[in-house]
């Protein structure tokens, strides 16, 4: 029983991760309607930042503070530059075919400037393990859960409790009615690209001590989070994260427990869990459901 709630307190600690992950992947496809491919290698480049920023002498917390403001910029003005001109066409396949180029040009881009060897991040909390009754937690485990729990406050409050969260919420749902009453659309849309690239940015920082500094380091990452955002529903932040907690405590005891996964095919659950979703129940668990008029 020790081993299992282990492995539970262990999948969840990633699967916070990945409902990180999956809430940046919500806010874009809130504001666009497309799956942005390219989350993890923006979250990478801002990990780099970061890294780059603490090099330079910068105390670790604000150097992750200046990545994730990088961050903002940089995917505020991707949504402007390269989304923006082609969001008015009904075929979506453009804009999905322009984030997997910029996925391939980020990851390179990466491996240009840093080179391809894996750097040493440093962890925020650093210290001897917590223990909680029988099972045991890093310190730095906990600020990635203390994080996340942050992260999904300050979203609720934003779309609940601020003019500019509700003119968000406006300009997603429907653009052409937000925009008769004033709603600045395209900058609303801007702020949700930004968020999502902050948030991304903050995931990757705390997820490189563990995951260490590489080009590399998310591909594995970002199929769970894809599978937590679809498992949760593509349109819904509270979906992406009980998606990722379920993904992260799903994968962690198949690996553990299912002889003929392991820990090198741990990827097939996170696979699965997108098949069977999209073949059940393709709004996902608290996706809202579209009813269209014929």
């Amino acid at each position: 029983m020790q081993v299992f709630l282990q492995q539970v307190v262990d999948g969840l600690t990633w699967g916070a991760l990945y409902a990180a992950f999956a809430m940046s992947i919500v806010l874009v496809y809130r504001a666009s309607g497309i799956v942005n491919f390219a989350q993890g290698e923006m979250a990478m480049i801002a990990a780099f930042c970061a890294w780059q920023f603490h090099q330079w002498g910068a105390p670790l917390y604000l150097a992750i503070l200046g990545a994730m403001a990088v961050a903002f910029l940089f995917g505020a003005a991707t949504e402007r530059v390269l989304i923006r001109p082609l969001a008015s066409s009904t075929n979506h396949m453009p804009l999905v075919i322009i984030t997997l180029g910029l996925m391939l040009v980020l990851n390179s881009a990466a491996g240009w400037i840093w080179g391809v060897q894996s750097k040493e991040f440093p962890t925020i909390v650093a210290g001897p393990v917590v223990t909680l009754g029988p099972v045991a937690m890093s310190r730095q485990a906990l600020v990635i859960v203390c994080a996340v729990v942050l992260i999904a406050g300050f979203l609720y409050v934003l779309f609940q409790r601020t003019q500019v969260g509700l003119a968000m919420r406006a300009a997603a749902g429907n653009p052409d009615s937000a925009q008769l009453i004033g709603v600045p659309v395209g900058r609303m849309l801007m702020i949700g690209w930004g968020l999502a690239a902050a948030i991304g940015a903050l995931a990757a920082s705390l997820a490189a001590p563990q995951l260490f500094l590489q080009p590399n380091m998310l591909t594995a990452s970002l199929i769970y989070s894809f599978a937590a955002a679809v498992l949760g529903g593509l349109d819904s932040p509270v979906g992406a994260i009980v998606g990722g907690l379920c993904v992260g405590v799903a994968e962690n005891l198949a690996g553990t427990y299912v002889s003929w996964i392991g820990h090198d095919f741990k990827q097939a659950v996170a696979l699965a869990l997108i098949l069977g979703v999209l073949l059940l129940k393709p709004e996902g668990l608290y996706g809202a459901r579209k009813v269209a008029r014929v």
